[in-house]
């Protein structure tokens, strides 16, 4: 096995102990990181640090600093037109359709696991293995000739969620140093080093990082009841999501959720808390990890949204690759374009794209 391992350095705390950590077990290190802000302009006091826009600089700068303290070779890689291409476009397209993307998802295997390494690649630079700070952790298990993605020790920073669609080449060339540590340890761990970054305050994703600017302008529609009752007028449908309470601007006896989207009458339906639940879903563009596919129904744990806690369900196959998921108890804001992943004890057993949400399904008879 080699001991040359690409770190991608985000300038934070979580990267920048990974890469602390693998020099001190004797691994040849060394620093890369990604440009991936074209510079558009960023508006709103939320958007700042984020994973795509000004805050960029300053975070690549805190890399650079880190690499220096540890002694290792630090190179920038303009990612832009990639990111823009597979993660902004992604995230316009499936807003502006009425669902609910995840670009941190796409950005992983598109990106991050993707164009960042043939970027490091097609450079000349050698390295074995591939590093970045996330809290997971990969084995190999001989007897499934299969690389397994597990849950990191801390529960609360685990983030197998966004890790779901790394194919298995990818799985096999990645180190997850930080799987076995909490946060609270990452932070020692770094002020140890001496790194500058263990009190910066964690960066935001895509979403939170306050960038619905690059929707653009979407037109105003009616806000509907079930019944199909006009309630007041919407801003745009890319501004609203399942499940979304804040914001509707309308005044009614009883608090209204966002329950349904409906793009060609570029709509928005609302109801009663009770009507966001629902117990099942169809997803597709399926990543399998533990096995090479589905091929009959089992009990899982599936979680729609990354806070969402993992709830029981048995999930079936269906015709063109796609699953059906019926989950034993009604969840709330189940939203399409969202990932839903699939868990048996700590093991991720692959996930996908929920396509819809249904209250009568076609599979149902199956059962």
């Amino acid at each position: 096995m080699g001991n040359c391992v690409a770190v991608a350095m985000s300038g934070g705390v979580d990267s920048s102990v990974a890469a602390a950590l693998l020099k001190e077990k004797g691994y040849q290190v060394i620093g890369v990181t990604m440009k991936t802000w074209a510079g558009e302009a960023i508006h709103g006091e939320r958007a700042h640090h984020g994973c795509y826009g000004p805050g960029e600089e300053a975070d690549i700068e805190d890399a650079r600093e880190v690499a220096r303290i540890l002694g290792i070779p630090f190179y920038i890689f303009d990612i832009r037109r990639e990111y823009k291409a597979e993660v902004v476009d992604y995230f316009c397209q499936e807003y502006l359709s009425g669902k609910t993307p995840n670009p941190c998802v796409r950005c992983n295997r598109k990106v991050k696991f993707g164009a960042l390494i043939k970027k490091v690649e097609s450079s000349g630079i050698e390295f074995d293995h591939f590093a970045t700070g996330h809290y997971a952790r990969v084995e190999y298990n001989r007897s499934r000739h299969r690389y397994l993605l597990k849950k990191a020790k801390d529960i609360m920073k685990d983030q197998t969620y966004f890790l779901f669609s790394l194919s298995q080449g990818q799985l096999g060339r990645c180190l997850f140093p930080l799987g076995n540590y909490t946060k609270e340890e990452v932070r020692r761990i770094a002020s140890d080093f001496g790194l500058g970054v263990d009190n910066k305050p964690e960066s935001q994703n895509f979403i939170a990082g306050g960038y619905s600017h690059l929707l653009g302008a979407a037109p105003p529609g009616p806000i509907l009841n079930k019944h199909g009752k006009v309630l007041g007028e919407h801003r745009g449908i890319p501004f609203y999501t399942i499940g979304q309470r804040k914001g509707l601007g309308i005044s009614a006896g009883e608090p209204l959720y966002v329950t349904g989207i409906d793009r060609k009458k570029n709509a928005i339906v609302v109801g009663t808390k009770e009507e966001v639940y629902g117990d099942e879903l169809i997803a597709s563009e399926l990543n399998w990890i533990a096995m090479e596919g589905l091929r009959q129904p089992i009990e899982v744990k599936a979680k729609i949204r990354y806070l969402h806690k993992e709830a029981e369900a048995v999930i079936t196959p269906l015709d063109e690759g796609k699953v059906y998921v019926k989950f034993g108890e009604p969840q709330m804001a189940i939203a399409p374009g969202q990932a839903v992943v699939f868990y048996q004890g700590g093991e991720v057993l692959g996930g996908g794209v929920i396509e819809s949400a249904m209250q009568d399904s076609p599979a149902a008879n199956l059962y």
